[in-house]
């Protein structure tokens, strides 16, 4: 039953629209194995909270993606502590986290709110513009940047690197070339600006975590090393970018295919709702309906068993963050329905669960909440150009390359 089922995650056709396969796993084989390429999955919402939860059987050291190359006991230098387990994870973590709180990214919001602006009216002067590489691309890479004092005129060239870093090639099952080449840029440039923190301290997150201390289990204070310093930085241009890139295009675009759905948020912000506010569960269900991270990897530590089938330890599992949100069980039988207002803030899985908890959530939904409230505050309308939308290709993160976009002012 489950090798009938075809599930390759690397397949361009499965990345135009992975649902239909989900809704076969979850009715079919929840508990899913692929001899071929050597991995189970897990397709229904308790099984996949249940292994987020289980940090003790189900490991991270070994990264996060299926791809052979990025899959090793070496995934920390490209991931960080997200390709780590407890105790090192919550060291690291507990070193980064500060610059992460709910507080300190509401301090970020009016910053956020200023390059949103800038960057949107752009958009509204054009009329016609493509959103991902004229706002939703641009947003993001400008906030991480800014956190981490990179110059402005590097964030072209690092959004280059990035995207490069997460396309995969059709028909390949690994990391192509120009990922490996993005790689090994991404780290020159974050060595150097390392380096150069080193010399010229200041207020950014890198300086921060330059001279950031922690107590280890023995009582003796702990700085992180250069590696783990860049590894983090690497980490935050994938996951402090990308994801929200694609959470931004994701919602302008089921929003253009669910205008129904919009017009009373246009509406009500023409009656002098707060955008921003009224906005919040357009993102909300986005998260929900097509998150931005499809599927994660946990290694098998020590044997564990889903759904009556025992997985041996060494084996690997992807958990399905898409499928999950989709569940009949837990979203009611219109789950594949997208509808702005269902109460999920319990229940979403897309930042996951429990000590591998995403830390960018806040940061995450703040430039979404801020990019969406704009748009209802300056457009009566917009439209997505469907037929030329292209999509990105990648095993675990999900959204468009390309969205070609119009809208009419307000």
């Amino acid at each position: 039953m489950q090798e009938s089922i075809p599930f390759d995650p690397y397949d361009y056709d499965f990345h135009e629209d992975p649902y239909p396969t989900y809704a076969r796993l979850r009715a079919e084989a929840p508990v899913y194995r692929n001899t071929v390429a050597d991995f189970w999955a897990l397709a229904r919402h308790d099984d996949v909270g249940d292994a987020f939860r289980d940090n003790t059987r189900l490991s991270n050291s070994w990264g996060v993606s299926l791809d052979p190359a990025a899959y090793n006991p070496h995934a920390e230098k490209a991931m960080s502590f997200l390709a780590m387990d407890d105790p090192r994870h919550l060291r690291l973590r507990k070193l980064v986290s500060k610059a992460f709180t709910p507080r300190r990214v509401g301090e970020l919001a009016p910053r956020i709110a200023e390059l949103t602006e800038k960057h949107w009216a752009r958009c509204l002067e054009m009329g016609e513009f493509d959103f991902v590489h004229d706002f939703a691309g641009l947003l993001p890479m400008d906030v991480v940047s800014e956190l981490l004092g990179v110059a402005e005129s590097d964030r072209a060239h690092l959004r280059t690197q990035s995207d490069l870093l997460i396309h995969r090639e059709d028909g390949a099952t690994d990391l192509p070339e120009a990922a490996v080449h993005a790689y090994l840029e991404l780290h020159g440039i974050y060595s150097d600006l390392l380096a150069h923190r080193k010399r010229n301290l200041g207020d950014d997150l890198v300086s921060a975590l330059i001279g950031a201390e922690l107590t280890d289990d023995d009582g003796r204070p702990t700085a992180m090393s250069d590696e783990e310093i860049i590894g983090f930085l690497m980490l935050m241009v994938v996951a402090g970018n990308e994801t929200t890139t694609k959470l931004l295009a994701n919602s302008v675009y089921w929003g253009h295919r669910n205008s129904d759905q919009i017009a009373p948020i246009h509406a009500a912000v023409g009656d002098g709702a707060d955008p921003v506010e009224t906005v919040k569960d357009w993102v909300q269900e986005t998260l929900r309906y097509d998150t931005s991270t499809q599927m994660l990897v946990r290694r098998v530590i020590e044997d564990v068993e889903f759904g009556g089938h025992t997985i041996p330890a060494g084996d690997r599992i992807l958990l399905l963050v898409g499928s999950a949100n989709r569940d009949e069980e837990v979203f009611g039988p219109d789950a594949d329905r997208f509808r702005i207002g269902r109460d999920s803030a319990r229940t979403i899985l897309s930042f996951g669960l429990g000590t591998h908890y995403c830390l960018g959530a806040h940061l995450a939904r703040l430039e979404a909440d801020l990019g969406l409230g704009e748009i209802v505050r300056t457009v009566r309308r917009f439209d997505v150009d469907v037929d030329r939308a292209q999509r990105v290709h990648s095993v675990n993160v999900r959204g468009f390359a390309d969205l070609p976009m119009t809208v009419e002012a307000r």
